[in-house]
């Protein structure tokens, strides 16, 4: 049976992140900072299982598979978080969710798991 899932888009995570990370990223409005919140939330619910499947089939004591894992952790960790309603920290907590998305993706490319 294929996969239920379309696969992680690595390419568009990142250009996702780099929205919020590039050095000469422009601020969002405030209706374009939810929606960008949204889709690295969105992203990272995609890819958070990917990773962790694929560094779940490494060997226990391999270096990329604790890597990745506490890279899942911590994503999960940053989609838990309670932010408040202020823009700057609406706009900090995206940072984190983009720097997230980035991370998982560097992790999906090295191990492999997504196209």
């Amino acid at each position: 049976m294929p996969h239920a899932t379309a696969p992680v888009d690595l390419q568009k995570m990142r250009e996702t992140a780099t929205l919020l990370l590039a050095p000469d990223a422009e601020v969002p409005s405030s209706e374009g900072l939810e929606t960008l919140r949204r889709t690295l939330a969105g992203m990272m619910r995609e890819a958070i299982p990917e990773v962790e499947a694929t560094a779940g089939r490494r060997p226990q004591d391999d270096v990329l598979r604790a890597c990745a894992l506490a890279c899942v952790g911590e994503a999960r960790m940053r989609l838990r978080l309670v932010v408040g309603d202020g823009f700057e920290q609406r706009l900090a907590h995206a940072v984190k969710l983009a720097r997230s998305v980035r991370a998982l993706a560097d992790h999906c490319q090295t191990l492999g798991c997504a196209s």
